[in-house]
């Protein structure tokens, strides 16, 4: 087993609740379980060595205390005894809760440490050792640490899912205030897994976590308003939950003062850290200097922004960054240009000075930089220096937000929330903050969802999905539902996959994927997760062909108008439609001819065969006790072989 793993266990067998244990407890369960961790030889020794001032500190503390106890048995009672008895009373009370807080400033210590070797990690080992730390932390009550812990057995990080277990944690953590873990309790009832499917229970849980400060809750229940999901849909709810954690994010944009990467050069992925190559300010600096020795006008703008922002790399620099700024600038640069403006904006380096920053802006944004028009929107909605113009501003947030500028997607949001320079729209509103918000750090889970999906570890794949999900991420709904309807997953009863599928689908649908509106209309045919029905799955491939223009959904849509299944059999629109879905996908080409074969062959036989209406029926039920209720295919079976020899004579 792991170290992991039993440590897990040890830790579900105990309840982990341990946060009133006395030092001395907790030293001899210490010594017992002896797990050590590769972290660091410095901090391990730094640590170590503060442990055991605790420890000493402690033992001097017992031995004070005993020896107080013993003097006190061997006084006599009397006024001034009554007296030493309230002082060692005093005495203990503050020596227990001295105690205590040592204990927790060691938990406090060990979940620090955890947190710098999670982020520092680069290998499944160093995670590994860290949610060690996290472990040890929980151990000895710490609630951030059990909060990771619970996650771990959720998600299944490093092969340990457990839901069981995960579920008592987390309602453990919800008795202490907890609202990361009134968030998942919530969600977890929402889906049934582990839990009784409640909507209700988790509608509480969601307002509970959101009261909280949960940002996953607000988003949820941003979500649920919006959409009417076991609420009354109320958009003016849904902006109010989406603008909170919107603000939230788009301060930690607005922090970042420095140049965007674009995804272009070998150092701009070690910059930032993306397609399998770890962060890496050294090489990114190597890179770009030998780029930009080559003439790269880009490498120079990214050299500059290194010394703007600083790192482990360069200092921050604020006259080296305007020379490089300066030199990508005068190659017509627009990163450089861009990056000229904010030094003149924030005063960095040199005076500030709007006039010269709005020059440069400007410029960047004539050659389509999203973030210098992000900047002068900035400036004209602020009035940073200009008037303010508040049209101006709209036209550039718009500009920007084209190319995915998430701060000015979050300002668009705000005029149009406030009704300012524009019409108030909360809908407008409400669909700009969900895509900001939608940048948030938990979107980091489709990344691990996916490698989990690839490695087989469906289970968590899914849990992670789903949870996306019910925060309103349309990929994430139908990626759950995909898996769902695949009978892989074992966190749901089998019977319950369909019907939660249908739902995810339909979610997707609403936000308006094509492919969830055909798969409805698909579950509604077939009766999956629901009863058959005809009518209604007509009606949503309907909806594909004609809103989304969907291949897959004229095909379906022409068959139930060739046989009148739900719909009045129409032959001619049937024939249209199969044309339609010919001529909008290459990849409809081939079940199209066979579909069209079919059709003009039957009524050729229908045509030629039976002239009247008496031989007809008879002919027809003649055939279809002979062959079979699906004899037209029989028929296409023969005729395909006749028309390749027609083609290879015909060729030969």
């Amino acid at each position: 087993m792991k170290p992991l793993s039993l440590l897990i266990e040890i830790l579900i067998i105990l309840g982990v609740t341990i946060k009133t244990i006395k030092a001395e407890e907790h030293n001899k369960r210490q010594k017992e379980r002896n797990v050590t961790t590769q972290v660091s030889v410095n901090e391990i020794k730094q640590y170590l060595s503060h442990i055991l001032e605790q420890r000493t500190s402690s033992n001097v503390i017992n031995k004070r205390e005993n020896l107080l106890e013993k003097k006190k048995n061997q006084r006599k009672i009397r006024i001034k005894g009554i007296q030493n008895k309230d002082i060692l009373k005093r005495n203990k009370n503050h020596l227990q809760k001295q105690a205590e807080k040592n204990f927790t400033d060691e938990g406090d210590q060990l979940f620090k440490m955890g947190i710098k070797v999670l982020q520092q990690s680069k290998s499944q080992k160093q995670k590994e050792e860290a949610y060690l730390l996290f472990a040890k932390a929980a151990d000895m009550g710490n609630l951030k640490a059990m909060e990771k812990m619970a996650d771990a057995l959720l998600f299944g990080n490093f092969g340990v899912q457990n839901i069981t277990a995960a579920i008592q944690l987390y309602e453990s953590l919800a008795k202490e205030g907890s609202c990361k873990a009134q968030n998942a309790l919530g969600f977890l009832s929402s889906y049934g897994i582990g839990m009784e499917y409640d909507q209700a229970k988790a509608l509480i849980y969601y307002t509970f976590g959101s009261a909280g400060g949960n940002m996953m809750s607000q988003m949820i229940l941003g979500y649920r308003y919006l959409s009417g999901i076991n609420v009354l849909q109320n958009c003016e709810v849904a902006l109010s939950y989406y603008k909170k954690v919107a603000d939230y994010i788009a301060d930690t944009f607005e922090k970042s003062e420095g140049v965007p990467v674009e995804k272009v050069s070998l150092g701009q992925l070690h910059l930032i850290g993306r397609k399998g190559l770890d962060q890496d300010y050294y090489k990114a600096l190597h890179y770009f200097l030998k780029a930009a020795k080559a003439g790269s006008a880009n490498a120079m703008a990214f050299i500059g922004k290194m010394y703007l922002e600083g790192n482990a790399a360069v200092p921050q620099n604020n006259a080296t960054a305007f020379k490089y700024f300066s030199m990508a600038a005068s190659k017509g640069n627009a990163i450089g240009l861009h990056g000229l403006g904010l030094l003149y904006f924030h005063g960095k380096g040199v005076p500030l000075n709007y006039a010269e920053a709005l020059k440069y802006f400007q410029k960047a944004a004539e050659k389509g930089w999203p973030d210098a028009q992000f900047q002068l929107g900035f400036m004209y909605y602020s009035g940073s220096g200009i008037w303010k113009d508040y049209k101006l501003a709209f036209k550039y947030f718009y500009l920007a937000s084209q190319s995915g500028q998430p701060l000015a997607i979050y300002y668009l949001a705000k005029m149009y929330a406030t009704g300012t320079g524009v019409v108030r729209s909360c809908r407008t509103a409400v669909e700009l903050y969900k895509g900001v918000c939608e940048l948030g750090h938990w979107a980091e889970k489709f990344l691990t969802a996916y490698f989990a999906y690839k490695d087989g570890d469906i289970d968590s794949s899914l849990v992670q999905y789903a949870l996306l999900a019910e925060m309103g991420y349309e990929v994430a709904q139908s990626n759950s539902a995909f898996i769902l309807e695949s009978k892989k997953a074992n966190i749901l009863e089998k019977e319950k996959m369909y019907p939660m599928a249908l739902l995810l689908w339909n979610r997707a649908a609403i936000q308006g994927n094509a492919f969830a509106r055909v798969k409805i209309g698909d579950y509604h045919y077939y009766g999956y997760g629901t009863k058959k029905d005809y009518q209604t799955a007509a009606t949503h491939y309907s909806i594909a062909a004609n809103k989304y223009h969907n291949a897959q959904a004229m095909f379906n849509l022409a068959y139930m108008y060739e046989h009148g299944l739900g719909i009045t059999k129409d032959i001619h629109l049937a024939r249209r439609l199969y044309d339609m879905a010919a001529q909008t996908s290459p990849d409809a080409h081939i079940p199209v001819l066979f579909a069209v074969m079919k059709l003009e062959t039957t009524h050729l036989l229908r045509d030629i065969l039976f002239f009247n209406q008496f031989t007809t029926r008879w002919n027809w039920l003649k055939l279809d006790n002979t062959i079979g209720p699906h004899w037209d295919l029989f028929v296409i079976g023969l005729i395909v072989p006749g028309l390749i020899l027609l083609l290879r004579n015909h060729h030969g």
